[in-house]
């Protein structure tokens, strides 16, 4: 059986030669949009995070001593900020994406004016 393109689930149902379910076959295209939208933003937070995960590693480990030179402090001062920020904005993109599938919660910006 195949998964549902969108949300995973196991369906028989297609629509154009894509596997989908019936709940999200029966979504209006300004939700699917929506949910596209969720799904990437997600995907390019959890890159950044990644990115940045590997970024503070390479520079504790550049360090074998245990006492980085003055200026490899604000190095790590500044990939540990970048790693935070990443972190979190991982959070909260998992979190709108969350709220959207379970719920229907639409975020503000991306509500239809």
């Amino acid at each position: 059986m195949a998964q549902c393109a969108y949300c995973k689930t196991e369906t028989e149902l297609y629509e154009a030669r894509t596997p989908v379910c019936l709940h999200c076959a029966n979504l209006s295209p300004q939700k699917r949009a929506i949910r596209c939208k969720l799904y990437r933003d997600m995907s390019r937070a959890v890159e950044r995070a990644d990115a940045a995960n590997e970024a503070f590693a390479a520079i504790a480990s550049s360090i074998p001593s245990g006492a980085p030179h003055p200026d490899g402090v604000q190095r790590i001062h500044n990939v540990a900020r970048e790693l935070t920020e990443a972190r979190d904005a991982m959070t909260k993109a998992h979190n709108r994406l969350t709220d959207f599938l379970n719920t229907g919660i639409v975020p503000d910006d991306l509500k239809a004016h």
